[in-house]
């Protein structure tokens, strides 16, 4: 999940040894003009209905990046409690990833550009072309991340 007030970014992909396949992706927009309570209660919903379509076991939430303005910040973290929320009430694993992390993840450089984690993701995910909006694009980012991350983390295990 790539969270936000405004559009919400969602990527669910499923995992099959090493295989990665995309299920579906997109964006919860929220209307202009409604309160910030209001945008809140649409991401919850709509995000409650994807969970309960796809019912995942991990929900990848990209942490909330610093901001110049805090009120933005502030909002976008409400937007990511949202969802940590949900996944809460779904019993999903939580994996937390920042941005660095995502697109070290993706790309193997950790200030890649916007346009090099897509091109990354459609590549990984096979898909026909670069998934949009950017939001969706980075949450379908930041579940790769997550996979990549479980899986070395798997392999780094003792036995």
């Amino acid at each position: 999940m790539d969270p936000g007030t405004d559009r919400t970014g969602y990527g669910i992909i499923e995992v099959s040894g090493q295989s990665l396949t995309c299920l579906d992706y997109g964006c919860i927009m929220t209307e202009k003009g409604i309160s910030l309570p209001e945008k809140l209660l649409c991401i919850y919903r709509r995000a409650t209905d994807i969970a309960s379509k796809w019912s995942p076991e991990i929900m990848a939430v990209e942490e909330v990046f610093f901001s110049r303005n805090a009120k933005t910040a502030f909002q976008v973290g409400q937007a990511r409690g949202v969802l940590v929320l949900v996944a809460a009430s779904f019993g999903m694993e939580l994996d937390e990833l920042s941005p660095v992390e995502v697109k070290s993840s993706v790309v193997g450089y950790g200030n890649a550009s916007k346009e090099q984690v897509k091109a990354m993701t459609r590549m990984i995910l096979g898909l026909d072309r670069v998934p949009e909006p950017d939001d969706a694009a980075d949450a379908l980012a930041c579940a790769i991340a997550s996979s990549v991350k479980r899986t070395f983390r798997a392999h780094l295990e003792w036995p």
